[in-house]
């Protein structure tokens, strides 16, 4: 079985009494441990796709369904719940919370599970902040560190609740170059370390090539599929 699969999905939204169709009958599979990408031009459906597998947004019509779970049939106490045992989010404004060190935005995910004690807790986010290079900024607040670091930070905290999958829409839009290739290595090296399956969005081509498989859409459809291992093998 996949570890996401898409069924002829489409998603409708009505603002003002107008119809805007984001998303037009997708259907795609997506398999564990996978290092993914989805491009596109803005308005052309990748942030929503994201949202639908993130279980933050429902289909219109069709199913959406992940590690075995109908995102549909979820209510909102249901679907937070999967959010916080199955996916880990990174944004590209980061989303740390201003009053919180970079320690205490890390653990922040882990308070909300109450099967974790505090001793396993604290390895876990020290673990993540040593592998992604922020041990020694552990004590500091965002607003003293750099957009690269804050973004680090984020990686860190969507994987310390061990989720199966980690979805970053544009993660490295508000980085320089540097800065952002630097942000894609560390995510495809926790996606090797812990198989975590990473999905992205991304504008910069440059990025998107560190994909081992990019998806293009154009007004809400897949228009091409590059597998990079096939295609390097």
């Amino acid at each position: 079985m996949s570890l996401i699969e898409l069924q002829n999905v489409t998603k409708i939204y009505d603002t003002t009494g107008v119809s805007v169709e984001a998303l037009k009958d997708i259907t795609l599979s997506l398999d564990k441990h996978s290092f993914i990408s989805f491009i596109g031009p803005s308005g052309s459906g990748k942030t929503t796709l994201l949202n639908l597998i993130g279980s933050l947004d429902k289909p219109t019509q069709g199913k959406v369904i992940v590690n075995g779970t109908d995102i549909a049939i979820l209510d909102r106490a249901e679907a937070a719940a999967f959010r916080g045992s199955t996916i880990g989010f990174v944004f590209q404004n980061f989303n740390l919370i201003p009053v919180l060190t970079v320690y205490e935005n890390v653990e922040y995910p882990l308070l909300m599970l109450k099967n974790i004690g505090v001793r396993d807790r604290r390895q876990r986010i020290l673990t993540l902040l040593e592998q992604v290079g922020m041990i020694d900024q552990k004590d500091k607040y965002p607003n003293q560190i750099s957009g690269g670091q804050k973004q680090r930070v984020a990686i860190a905290r969507a994987l310390v609740t061990s989720p199966k999958i980690v979805l970053a829409d544009e993660p490295t839009a508000n980085l320089d170059h540097a800065t952002a290739f630097k942000v894609i290595s560390i995510m495809h090296d926790m996606q090797k370390t812990f198989g975590t399956s990473f999905i992205f969005s991304t504008h910069d081509p440059k990025i998107v090539g560190e994909a081992e498989l990019i998806y293009t859409l154009e007004d809400g459809v897949i228009v091409s599929q590059d597998n990079k291992q096939r295609r390097q093998s």
